[in-house]
């Protein structure tokens, strides 16, 4: 059975964009970049929401973006290749390939996902990974924490849920970022 893991990048402070909306303080370097690389290699399917999608598109749309480095280049393969799961009730259809619309958030379904699923899944986006969290379908949270305080904005991990986590790895890299992954506690 495949597991569903939350993947974020989060300042200090615990918040993935600031109250401007920004995440400009994100955009990592890139040994960050690689290490990141491989860890989607082991994603099968992504679930966003309708923002956290349109944001990512351009991986696909955007030849621009694949053409600044072998990192971006590589990136850009690899989320082409995923499937993509959109949850929208606003969105009429996608600019992607390997990706549908779903218009409701089904804890039901997305566990029939895991089950079925060859690969792992990975949730993005904090407001649909809260529903994931409350459905207690998050098996696995990484977190790369960058060395910035941001003071407030959209927050990496959601309000009013409590789930244990147990530490199974922590990896420094040299320009302060730190990725931490945890496993739900069972």
């Amino acid at each position: 059975m495949a597991e569903l893991v939350y993947t974020a990048i989060t300042s200090l402070d615990g918040f993935i964009e600031d109250e401007s909306g920004r995440f400009d303080w994100a955009v990592p370097d890139d040994e960050v970049h690689a290490y990141i690389n491989d860890q989607e290699k082991s994603l099968g399917t992504y679930l966003y929401g309708r923002r956290m999608y349109e944001m990512m598109t351009g991986w696909e749309t955007d030849p621009a973006l694949a053409a600044q480095s072998a990192l971006m280049r590589d990136f850009a393969q690899l989320w082409q290749a995923a499937d993509k799961v959109v949850y929208s009730r606003t969105l009429e259809r996608v600019s992607t390939a390997r990706t549908r619309i779903e218009r409701d958030f089904d804890p039901e379904r997305v566990r029939r996902m895991k089950a079925a699923a060859p690969h792992d899944l990975v949730v993005s986006g904090s407001g649909l990974a809260a529903h994931a969290f409350r459905a207690g379908l998050v098996d696995e949270v990484r977190l790369f924490v960058v060395p910035v305080v941001v003071g407030g904005g959209k927050q990496a991990l959601p309000s009013g849920v409590r789930l244990g986590l147990e530490l199974r790895d922590v990896h420094r890299f040299g320009g302060g970022t730190v990725h931490l992954r945890y496993r739900a506690a069972a």
